[in-house]
């Protein structure tokens, strides 16, 4: 999927709340999924797949048995693909600001979570626009952030899809991949 630009809130107003109100948003199929599992698998619509209307987000999840299992994992992804794939325009002439919830996270000693942290995909959505807004220089986020260039990049390192979406960024700017 290509990234997407959203107004500004955007983003947030989609990920805030429940999961319900989340999955409330999507069209939700369910199918037989091929693969293991024994012969329960070919016998119940187990596998997910959640298209999230108002961004075109498609997301699936059929590694499980249970139909249950598999829409929890699918709301968990979608969440992350919305934070990574859609970008909210930053205004140059506005103070860049983290939102509230995410600023205790940042510090001049680094960014203090980890991708299994529930605020840490909206952090990394965060993190990505400044990083369109800048044209791809890390080295300008880093200083936007309050942090060095270093550990702007140690975040991005921590989870593989942030990874590869700063890459692909950096790439359609004209820069090399980051190392």
């Amino acid at each position: 999927m290509e990234t997407g630009s959203l107004k500004s809130g955007q983003r947030d107003l989609w990920l805030a709340g429940e999961d319900k109100v989340l999955l409330g948003q999507c069209e939700v199929d369910t199918y037989r999924a091929s693969g293991p599992g024994g012969q329960k698998r070919n016998k119940t619509s187990s596998a997910v797949r959640l298209r999230h209307l108002p961004s075109s987000t498609i997301v699936i999840a059929e590694e499980s048995r249970s139909q249950h299992e598999n829409k929890a994992k699918a709301l968990k992804r979608l969440r992350r693909d919305i934070c990574l794939l859609l970008r909210e325009e930053i205004m140059p002439t506005e103070p860049i600001r983290p939102p509230t919830a995410l600023a205790p996270l940042i510090s001049p000693t680094g960014i203090s979570i980890g991708p299994r942290h529930e605020l840490f995909f909206p952090l990394a959505g965060w993190v990505l626009d400044l990083l369109e807004a800048r044209e791809g220089r890390v080295a300008e986020v880093a200083v936007l952030l309050g942090t060095s260039t270093a550990q702007t990049v140690d975040f991005l390192q921590s989870e593989p899809n942030l990874w590869k979406e700063a890459n692909r960024m950096r790439k359609r700017l004209g820069h090399p991949p980051l190392r």
